[in-house]
Order: C-alpha cells, then sequence, then structure tokens
C-alpha cells in the first residue's frame, strides 16, 4: 500500500482529502504543521507528499528544502493560484501544484499521475472477480477477456480509481471524454449502461439520485 503524507493545517481539507484517500487504497499520515511534517519525515519514509504553502512553523517552500533529497514526489495544496506562485512551486521541485478549492477526483487523477511518473503508480486492479491490468490494457471476468471500446476501459478506469465515491455526470464526462460538460447526460447513461452490461456490475455500478453514479467497492 502507498504512503502519503498529508500536510494541511486547515482540517476540514485535511480530514477530506485523507478520507477519500483512504477510500482509494493509500495509507495516509496527516501533519498540521510544518514542524509536525519535518519529524514525520526524518522518520519514516512516504511515497508522496502533498503539501500546503502556507502552514504553521515551516512553511511548504521552507519543507522542499528537506523533501527534495529524499526524492519523494510532492504535490502542492494552496489557495495561492497566481503564474507566479505555481511557478515558484514548480520551481521549487514540486512535481504538481492544485489550487484550492479543488474537486476530490481531480486530486486523486494528480496523485495517481505523479506516482505513475515516479514509478509507483498501481498498475492491477481488482474488484470482485473483474481484474484490470493497466500495463496491457487488458480487462478480465472470472479468467475470461472482456472486450470494451476505449471509452468504456477509460470509464472503467475512472470508477476503479475512485471506488465508493459518487461522481457527478459532469466530471465524469470531463474525465473520459476531455470536454466540457453540456447538460446532455446520454452519452454517459449509455456507456454505464453497457459497462454494466458487459461486467455483470448491475448492482455493483449503481446510480446516484440527481449525482451520477459510484462504483461499490470492498474497502
Amino acid at each position: 500500500m502507498l504512503k502519503v503524507l498529508i500536510v494541511e493545517d486547515e482540517r476540514p481539507i485535511s480530514d477530506l482529502v485523507e478520507l477519500n484517500l483512504t477510500a482509494s487504497g493509500y495509507a495516509c499520515t496527516c501533519a498540521y504543521d510544518g514542524m509536525e511534517a519535518a519529524d514525520l519525515l526524518e522518520r519514516y519514509t512516504y511515497d508522496l507528499v502533498l503539501l500546503d504553502v502556507m502552514l504553521p512553523g515551516l512553511s511548504g517552500f521552507d519543507l522542499m528544502d528537506q523533501i527534495r533529497p529524499l526524492g519523494i514526489p510532492v504535490i502542492f495544496l494552496t489557495a495561492l493560484g497566481t503564474t507566479a506562485d505555481r511557478v515558484r512551486g514548480l520551481r521549487a521541485g514540486a512535481d504538481d501544484y492544485l489550487v484550492k478549492p479543488f474537486e476530490v477526483v481531480e486530486l486523486i487523477a494528480r496523485v495517481e499521475s505523479v506516482l505513475r511518473r515516479a514509478g509507483k503508480g498501481d498498475e492491477h486492479f481488482t474488484v470482485g472477480d473483474v481484474d484490470i491490468d493497466v500495463r496491457s490494457m487488458q480487462v478480465t471476468k472470472g479468467g475470461v477477456p472482456v472486450q470494451l471500446t476505449r471509452k468504456e476501459y477509460e470509464l472503467l478506469l475512472l470508477f476503479v480509481r475512485n471506488p465508493n465515491i459518487a461522481l457527478f455526470r459532469d466530471t465524469i464526462y470531463e474525465r473520459v471524454w476531455e470536454s466540457d460538460f453540456l447538460g446532455d447526460s446520454r452519452t454517459v447513461d449509455l456507456h454505464v449502461q453497457r459497462l454494466r452490461k458487459k461486467l455483470g456490475w448491475q448492482d455493483r455500478l449503481s446510480a446516484v439520485y440527481k449525482v451520477g453514479y459510484r462504483l461499490e467497492a470492498a474497502r
């Protein structure tokens, strides 16, 4: 299990990030000020750090001086959203920079992307009797190959990477089709119906009233 250090002094944000990353299969540790984070980094190893910039004790930029020699990937989570702030964060050694407020699904996608670039990303998922090999793009159910279209496969990856999270239809559309959602949900609904049928997920891939869909998966 990949280990993530969340360094965020706003506890509601920290709790939200921890809850959703834990549901996605990550082992999370939280620090609420720069000094606490520095102590944890000296005592333990982590696969990724999610780092606020404005922290009590030591700022996120100060902590980067300690993190950089360790070779741990870092994503800044901050309210500082100007181009100058982004450039400073990236030049300090961060692998990505996410401005508050952000959607959880985008955070998880960025976490996965950074971990993949660092050679630590998940390459295999199992949900019930369905196995997904990301490297080969092969999907099997009970050992039998399942033929999916490219969009069905990308939709499946979105759900398995966000288990037990209600995803809005517009979020699904924008993540899978990579374009703005214009209010017509038929494309999303049709692809979800096809995915349910091919995987036998009529009960596991559930509709969420006035929201979208959620993959019911064991935690």
